[in-house]
């Protein structure tokens, strides 16, 4: 075992609508989930911002953050991420300045630079109207600049509440590009390899060699996020990642949709090609029973060194997908 064997564990919720269900649904599991994770003592729990997809309900991220707030008492949320170039900082910053008001040292501000959609839902999160990827690092800058202004600072604009916060900044990646940023500007960095997982040691790499510590951070503080899906068996495991599969699948196609049903066998669903490519976006997952959970945390925290690793899981059954974090967990401890 790695000298990173306390390296904490977090849990990342996209909130997926099965079929069949809605999105009040997804809220209700949410809250489960977010609430038996204090319970667990996992060290994060982080809410991912999506739009126009049918299968994922976190697209108001902020409205979410707090409703789960208001229901536990200790656990950390955040986002992971807001993407950044759909909004302007100033109300990014003023409703995490607000969550960090209500619930004070309990929120993380997660920050993406992907839009996070298709051209034209972009174009009607108004992104045409002045907000690009290219604005990224000083969008960044600016409200780090808010929340880490010293008492008594009057910006002729600032974010009420927010200005003086010093709120946790994330950046978050699935490529090179954030690494860099991260590194440059002191801050933590995550990397989404539980959907991209092909640059993941290239980016911790880069991002540590390159790192300049700040007032925020003083030494690289990295994140890995990969998938989990557990059972009381491998071969539960192996069908519960099945929706999964199929729904990386439906993406593929330009269908995306509620989050499917789990089935026996994917063969008839996928073509050679997209059975490829799937299963190598999806290379970044552990799915077995506890011991094969306990061994695949192992492995990458030896690989990766990571000071944290997020857990994703997309099951279709409320009861099943709470029981797979629960075995995380239960793997994790016996580290």
């Amino acid at each position: 075992m790695s000298d990173k064997k306390n390296a904490s564990l977090s849990v990342l919720d996209l909130a997926p609508i099965p079929q069949g269900a809605t999105a009040r649904d997804a809220f209700h599991t949410s809250l489960a989930m977010a609430q038996q994770a204090e319970k667990l003592g996992f060290n994060r729990y982080w809410l991912a911002e999506h739009h126009n997809m049918t299968g994922i309900a976190s697209a108001a991220t902020s409205v979410l953050i707090g409703y789960l707030a208001a229901n536990t008492t200790t656990l950390r949320l955040g986002s992971g991420g807001v993407m950044l170039p759909n909004h302007s900082p100033l109300v990014i910053a003023e409703q995490f300045g607000t969550l960090e008001s209500l619930y004070p040292g309990r929120i993380d501000l997660g920050l993406g630079r992907a839009p996070g959609s298709d051209q034209r839902t972009m174009m009607a999160l108004r992104r045409h109207m002045g907000g690009h990827v290219d604005n990224f690092p000083s969008d960044v800058a600016e409200m780090i600049a808010w929340f880490d202004a010293p008492e008594g600072a009057e910006p002729a604009v600032q974010p009420v509440p927010g200005l003086g916060l010093k709120i946790p900044v994330w950046l978050l990646g699935s490529s090179l590009y954030s690494a860099q940023l991260a590194a440059k500007l002191g801050l933590p960095f995550a990397f989404a390899s539980h959907f991209a997982p092909d640059m993941l040691l290239q980016a911790l790499h880069l991002y540590r060699e390159n790192f300049k510590p700040s007032a925020r951070l003083a030494q690289p503080h990295a994140m890995v996020c990969v998938n989990v899906v557990a059972a009381d068996s491998e071969r539960d495991a192996r069908f519960l990642f099945t929706s999964m599969q199929q729904q990386f699948v439906n993406l593929r196609r330009g269908k995306p949709g509620p989050l499917p049903a789990p089935v026996e066998n994917m063969d008839n669903l996928w073509s050679p090609s997209e059975q490829y490519g799937v299963q190598q976006a999806l290379s970044m997952s552990i799915v077995g029973d506890v011991d094969k959970v306990r061994h695949g945390l192992v492995a990458l925290m030896r690989e990766t060194q990571a000071d944290e690793i997020m857990v994703n899981g997309q099951i279709f059954d409320k009861q099943a997908r709470l029981h797979s974090f629960a075995l995380a967990m239960e793997a994790y401890r016996s580290l």
